[in-house]
């Protein structure tokens, strides 16, 4: 009996590259969060740092890549997913973008810095991940394509595994002022979140 393999395509390739990195990045996040690694967050500039968002930076080139060859594989209906899509995409990138604006570039990094408790820090710990969850589900939708969908679920992992990758780091580098930050600010949303919307004061601490 002989064998008959399918040829590889380029949307297979592309596939298998965008899961391979994606999951290199997280195995490094988990075993960062369950005390076993440090490779995130790096605090300076090593190896950790530049394998991080190196890889980071060419997994968004590729998975554009798969969603441009995967487009519509999905078959979900399009204007509904078109507008949820574009709704939490824009909305989600731009609340990353503003957060990022206030804990600043090198921190956003993961390197040493101040600890900032104020603007979007106010209502979430990790305001960047909150708007990156919803830009990832985003992109998912307007994608409507099963591999980048497949992908994202692990790009979702990034996300919520993070926070606890840096947490002790946190605890360790700011000591107490993170200890009292953390218990009046949730982790990513909550009814703090909500209680210090209503109050209308953003003012930065």
């Amino acid at each position: 009996m002989v064998l008959e393999f399918e040829p590889l395509t380029l949307t297979t390739v592309v596939f298998a590259v965008a899961l391979a990195l994606v999951c290199v990045n997280l195995a490094g996040i988990v075993a960062s969060a369950l005390g076993v690694a440090d490779y995130w967050p790096p605090g300076e500039r090593d190896w950790e740092f530049y394998a991080h968002w190196g890889i980071s930076h060419l997994l968004n080139v590729v998975l554009a890549a798969l969603a441009y060859l995967d487009w519509n594989s999905l078959g979900l209906q399009r204007t509904p997913t078109l507008v949820a899509g574009g709704i939490l995409f824009v909305g989600g990138f731009a609340v990353a973008l503003a957060a990022g604006y206030d804990l600043g570039v090198e921190e956003t990094k993961g390197l040493s810095g101040e600890l900032r408790t104020g603007g979007w820090y106010r209502y979430s710990r990790n305001p960047q991940y909150v708007g990156y969850i919803a830009a990832t589900i985003g992109f998912a939708l307007l994608a409507n394509s099963t591999l980048v969908a497949v992908v994202c679920v692990f790009f979702l992992g990034w996300w919520l595994a993070l926070p606890f990758a840096e947490e002790p780091w946190l605890s360790e580098e700011y000591g107490e002022a993170y200890a009292r930050y953390a218990e009046r600010v949730p982790r990513f949303v909550g009814i703090r979140t909500v209680r210090a919307l209503g109050s209308g004061d953003s003012s930065r601490m």
